[in-house]
């Protein structure tokens, strides 16, 4: 057995890693890392994280842009972090609500983006959706954003943070019928 293998996750306190400070291991994609207090070892991951946005169409009104109070300051889709135990699509639905007041039906999957410098926070992987909004008139800020309104396609804001001037392209390249949209996964 390696020593990877050996001093793998979860820690227990028979395993003596301290001569393992930062071993990477490329078949599980992380390091051992020593813990500073206690002195045991455990997995640390450098995977993107994944987080879910989506393009809010009306065709009477435009996409639903959101400037963003937080840095990076900007216009953006409305999105945000998936939490732990939660599907990309409840996600999508339940950010929607938090940063635009939106209750918003899904209608497909327009792609994922997760190219490693579209986030200049942190390494992020975005699952991006379509979809149409059930209440346009309760648009309203919320959550972190600064303000929220409807934005038509042909007059879009030129300060749009990461890469959603890339995905609004994806966006007018599927109204146009220059791509298609894969199904979302239904959930409970």
């Amino acid at each position: 057995m390696d020593s990877v293998t050996q001093n793998a996750y979860p820690p227990t306190e028979d395993r003596d890693v301290s001569n393992h400070r930062e071993i990477f291991d490329e078949k599980q994609m992380g390091k051992i890392v020593t813990c500073p207090h206690c002195g045991r070892g455990f997995r640390q991951f450098a995977n993107p994280v994944p987080t879910t946005d989506v393009v809010i169409y009306a065709p009477d009104h435009g996409v639903v842009l959101i400037e963003r109070a937080n840095t990076p300051h900007g216009f953006a889709l409305p999105g945000g972090f998936i939490d732990e135990g939660e599907q990309a699509e409840e996600a999508a639905v339940r950010e929607m609500r938090e940063e635009t007041g939106l209750d918003v039906k899904l209608t497909g999957l327009l792609g994922v983006y997760s190219h490693p410098l579209r986030d200049p926070r942190q390494h992020t992987l975005s699952v991006v959706f379509a979809g149409r909004p059930l209440n346009p008139a309760q648009l309203r800020a919320g959550d972190d954003a600064k303000a929220a309104a409807f934005h038509p396609l042909r007059r879009l804001p030129a300060s749009l943070a990461f890469d959603h001037a890339r995905i609004l392209r994806d966006f007018q390249k599927l109204l146009a019928g220059e791509r298609a949209m894969s199904p979302t996964e239904r959930h409970a």
